[in-house]
């Protein structure tokens, strides 16, 4: 009896080995795709912020600073009609990508999410025209570090955050609607109160969401569903990414130098 109470303990032990392991390669893979997307957006961004600002008033269709000007594609870009597609372009591949991750592929999915980085990229593009380079550089180490931080805690925590998820979805839909309301009232008190508001809430998500990436994967680990696992890993890569993107730019309201 007691030698099959040890063969048990061993195998349990075992198990639980395995599934600590796999949590450990499924949150680095979150974390790579992730930081994968960042790469795609920065680049894209500062590619085509150098396209659409310039110092050189012979080649400039507008003035936005003391010596900057818009090119002809950042005219186009950031005060044309395009300016709604650009701006929203990120918002509807989201919804787009919930709607259709459960019939694509694995690889399919990757591939979404690689292009919607690349497409929030162009989408944000406009802070180089808005910004200087050194307080976006600055922002985005702070929100690096304020990320980690809070994504290690909702990680390591013995707490259950669950509860936070409906109250902080809540606040997400009220910070869309509000902030395309703002889009016309152009009020900067309400700017203010959004950025404020946006960034306690994505700083919750951002905890939020790393303990339910790992809740997740414990509670599906054992089926083994190497297909499913992936598309978990995109999804929750996604997810972080938003809450990195959104922490950057309600920061970059406070912390940003204009031109």
């Amino acid at each position: 009896m007691a030698q099959y109470e040890t063969i048990r303990a061993g195998r349990a032990g075992a198990r639980t080995l395995a599934i600590d392991e796999g949590l450990r390669a499924h949150m680095n893979k979150v974390y790579g795709l992730m930081s994968v997307g960042m790469v795609l957006t920065a680049a894209a961004a500062w590619a085509i912020g150098g396209l659409t600002v310039t110092t050189d008033p012979t080649n400039a269709v507008a003035q936005i600073g003391a010596s900057r000007y818009l090119t002809e594609l950042g005219a186009m870009l950031y005060t044309s009609p395009l300016k709604w597609l650009v701006m929203f372009l990120p918002l509807i591949m989201v919804f787009a990508f919930g709607a259709m991750i459960n019939r694509i592929s694995s690889a399919g999915a990757q591939l979404f999410f690689y292009t919607f980085a690349a497409a929030m990229g162009v989408s944000i593009s406009w802070i180089f025209a808005v910004y200087t380079g050194f307080s976006i550089v600055q922002t985005f180490l702070v929100t690096a570090i304020a990320f980690a931080g809070l994504s290690l805690w909702g990680y390591t925590t013995k707490k259950d955050i669950s509860g936070w998820g409906s109250f902080l979805i809540m606040g997400v839909i009220g910070l869309i609607v509000a902030s395309i309301v703002n889009i016309f009232l152009a009020s900067t008190a309400m700017q203010f109160a959004i950025s404020a508001i946006g960034l306690l809430i994505f700083a919750g998500l951002t905890a939020y969401d790393t303990q339910r990436i790992k809740n997740t994967y414990l509670e599906h680990a054992h089926h083994g569903d190497a297909e499913w696992l992936a598309k978990s890993a995109i999804m929750g890569a996604l997810n972080l990414y938003l809450d990195f993107i959104n922490m950057f730019m309600f920061l970059l309201q406070f912390l940003g130098n204009r031109e």
